[in-house]
């Protein structure tokens, strides 16, 4: 009797494990909020003198500049391998402006592939111009374990606060990673790397 019922439970496991390895691994949710533009404001940023904020083992984190944004999440990808992701866990697509309008977004692919944004468009809801500058791919650095936590636990699609600095990384052997320091920049370099001290979700579902 036992025999007859192996398959069956063997199979149902593995369902179970893949539905699991699907939820974990490749769902990602998203959150459609209503029209409009839900974070009307330009990142603030306010350059300073170089600050050491983080010095461990072989790598070094100076700020350049404060830096505090409220944005729409575009895009999130996780990372798990490369020196980036030993201080950056994930990268954020985010979206301000213009680009904090869902009725915007709605009309625009958006995609993440090793520490890359890329977009496109069929027709153009807004100019070049405006998605260039009121969207970044964003390294984030988290301060801690708690702002991690909620970091990866972010959603496309959420209105978030990020409170941190600009910072350049350097690490022995030579090794440099250089933060942007204007949004009026494209391509390689451009993106904003962030040490995040404060990391909230202001509006959701």
């Amino acid at each position: 009797m036992p025999k007859a019922f192996a398959t069956p439970i063997k199979l149902a496991v593995f369902a179970l494990i893949v539905v699991g390895l699907y939820v974990l691994f490749i769902h990602e949710d998203r959150v459609v909020l209503p029209p409009g533009v839900k974070a009307p404001d330009e990142p603030v940023q306010v350059n300073i003198e170089p600050l050491v904020v983080y010095e461990y083992d072989d790598h070094q984190v100076t700020a350049v500049a404060r830096f505090n944004l409220q944005a729409k999440v575009l895009g999130r990808e996780r990372y798990r391998l490369g020196n980036e992701s030993t201080l950056s866990p994930i990268d954020l697509v985010l979206g301000w402006q213009r680009m904090s309008d869902q009725s915007v977004v709605d009309e625009i692919s958006i995609s993440q592939y090793g520490r890359w944004y890329r977009w496109e468009a069929d027709t153009l809801p807004i100019s070049v111009r405006d998605i260039e500058r009121c969207s970044a791919n964003m390294h984030m650095i988290p301060k801690n374990d708690r702002v991690r936590e909620k970091l990866l636990a972010v959603r496309t699609g959420e209105i978030v606060a990020v409170e941190g600095y600009l910072v350049n990384v350097w690490a022995s052997g030579g090794w440099t990673w250089n933060t942007s320091t204007t949004r009026e920049d494209t391509g390689g370099g451009a993106c904003e790397i962030i040490w995040v001290e404060s990391f909230e979700v202001v509006e959701t579902d």
